[in-house]
């Protein structure tokens, strides 16, 4: 009979425990989450993700990626190959290998700026990190 009760007062407890997410009940230790702040993060991470997807698609894969087109340009300005012994007949009409240079040139500098621009919004953390603890320690 023992074990009977045991098992009740754990479901009693696990009962407690899982009607407590459903509860009306507000912890006023909880944060507070508006659903705007909530939404616009969601639509905004979507966003970012879609730049991302986008610069990287196009520094990639767009008409061969950029590391299709590295060594030619290379061996255009350091041999005495020209343009020509890959493909390039004129811009726009036949450019050979450097077809889509523009895009991928341009998302390489886009990328480059993003990933900048997260390197200075995030270089202080570490610092803030270190102020935030000696404000606790009373330092």
């Amino acid at each position: 009979m023992d074990w009977k009760i045991k098992i009740i007062e754990l479901l009693k407890k696990f009962w407690q425990e899982f009607s407590y997410y459903f509860s009306d009940e507000e912890d006023p230790n909880e944060p507070i989450y508006d659903p705007a702040h909530f939404a616009s993060m969601i639509i905004l991470v979507i966003f970012i993700i879609g730049i991302l997807f986008w610069l990287l698609w196009t520094l990639l894969v767009f008409e061969g990626g950029i590391f299709k087109k590295i060594i030619p340009s290379l061996e255009v300005a350091f041999t005495s190959k020209t343009l020509q012994d890959f493909g390039w007949l004129g811009y726009p009409y036949e450019m050979g290998i450097f077809s889509g240079f523009i895009g991928n040139g341009a998302a390489l500098i886009l990328t480059i700026a993003f990933v900048v621009g997260i390197w200075w919004v995030f270089k202080d953390l570490p610092k803030l990190k270190e102020r935030e603890e000696n404000k606790k320690n009373g330092i």
